[in-house]
C-alpha cells in the first residue's frame, strides 16, 4: 500500500514569516505538532481569545481570489499552498498560529513551506488514519469545467487547464499524490497571473503583496520573472497544486482518481459539498499494509 496508513505530526514548532499575497500584510506562522486526531487547525493569536479556525469546507466563506476560512467572527485567507502542502506530505495534525489573517505568500508555491516540514522531521503517530473511499463517481460540471471523482487504491490528481494566451494553452497533468511525488514534481510550481490582472487588483487594493517574487507575471507575449519557468508546464502544475489544497479541506485523506478540467476554488469547493450530500458514493475507513483496493474495490480510471 503505497499511502501513508498511520497518522502523522511534523517533528517540532516551524517558524516562518513573509507577507500576505493579497492584504500586503506581514505575518509570523508557526505550525506546531498536535495530538491524533486533531486535524489541522488554525489559530489567530493577534485577535482576544485566539479564535481557532478547522481547516474544513464547511469553514469554507470566500473562494474569490483564494480560499478563505471563517470561524468564532475570525478568518484565516489564501490557505491553500499550505494545506496543499501538508496534505502532500501527509501530514495529518498540526496546529497552525498566525498573528494575521493571511498566509504568507513566500515564493507563491508550496516548496519553503515543505522544506521546513521535511527539515523538522515528519513524526508517525499511534494511531491509523481514517480515509474517505470512493465507491462510485461523484461529478459535478458547471460552465464547461469540471470535477470528478473515481474509485482508486490511492490518491490521484489529473488536472487540464485552457487559457487564451500563447504561453499556456492547453496544458495536462496527472501525479500520485505521494510524499516524494509531491515535493519533486509540484510543490516548486508557483501561482500565477498576467500583467492587466495585476495592475487592475492593485488599483482596487488587492495583491498589496503580489510581486515577481511571489508569483510567475506575464504580459501578452512573456514572462516578465527572471529565470523564466521552474518546470515547462508549471502552469498546470500549480493549478494541480491548488486542487490538492482545495480537496485537503474534506478533512481526511481520500482514495480517489481526481478529474478535474478548467476548475478553481469555487468550483472545487462546490464539489466538496456535493460530496458530502451524495453520501451513497462513499465510506471511511481504516487500512492495513495488506489492504488492496485494486483487485476488486476500485479501479483506476484514465483521461
Amino acid at each position: 500500500m503505497p499511502v501513508s496508513i498511520i497518522q502523522r505530526t511534523v517533528g517540532r514548532a516551524i517558524n516562518c514569516s513573509g507577507v500576505g499575497l493579497h492584504s500586503g500584510k506581514a505575518v509570523n506562522l508557526i505550525i506546531k505538532p498536535a495530538p491524533i486526531n486533531y486535524g489541522i487547525k488554525f489559530v489567530r493569536t493577534d485577535l482576544p481569545h485566539q479564535p481557532i479556525i478547522p481547516a474544513r469546507f464547511n469553514c469554507v466563506v470566500d473562494t474569490s481570489l483564494a480560499i478563505v476560512l471563517g470561524s468564532e467572527g475570525a478568518i484565516v485567507s489564501t490557505v491553500e499552498h499550505l494545506m496543499a502542502c501538508l496534505a502532500g506530505l501527509s501530514i495529518d495534525n498540526v496546529s497552525i498560529e498566525l498573528d494575521a489573517y493571511e498566509v504568507p505568500a513566500m515564493d507563491g508555491s508550496a516548496a519553503p513551506f515543505a522544506q521546513l516540514i521535511l527539515e523538522a522531521g515528519i513524526k508517525q503517530q499511534d494511531a491509523k488514519r481514517h480515509f474517505f473511499v470512493i465507491k462510485k463517481p461523484i461529478e459535478l460540471e458547471r460552465d464547461e469545467k469540471f470535477v470528478g471523482a473515481y474509485p482508486d487504491s490511492t490518491f490521484r490528481i489529473s488536472c487540464n487547464i485552457e487559457f487564451d494566451h500563447p504561453l499556456i494553452q492547453k496544458q495536462s497533468y496527472s501525479i500520485e499524490v505521494l510524499d516524494h511525488v509531491f515535493e519533486c514534481e509540484v510543490s516548486k510550481a508557483r501561482t500565477f497571473c498576467f500583467l492587466e490582472e495585476v495592475e487592475y487588483m492593485k488599483r482596487h487594493g488587492l495583491a498589496r503583496g503580489g510581486s515577481l517574487d511571489n508569483a510567475i507575471v506575464m504580459d501578452k507575449t512573456k514572462i516578465l520573472n527572471d529565470g523564466g519557468l521552474r518546470y515547462e508546464n508549471e502552469f498546470v502544475r500549480h493549478k494541480l497544486l491548488d486542487c490538492i489544497g482545495d480537496f485537503s479541506l474534506l478533512g481526511m485523506p481520500i482514495l480517489a482518481h481526481i478529474i478535474v478540467s478548467k476548475s478553481g476554488h469555487a468550483l472545487n469547493h462546490a464539489f466538496l459539498e456535493k460530496f458530502f450530500i451524495q453520501r451513497e458514493s462513499w465510506k471511511t475507513q481504516t487500512l492495513s499494509a495488506d489492504d488492496d483496493f485494486s483487485s476488486n474495490q476500485a479501479k483506476s480510471l484514465a483521461i
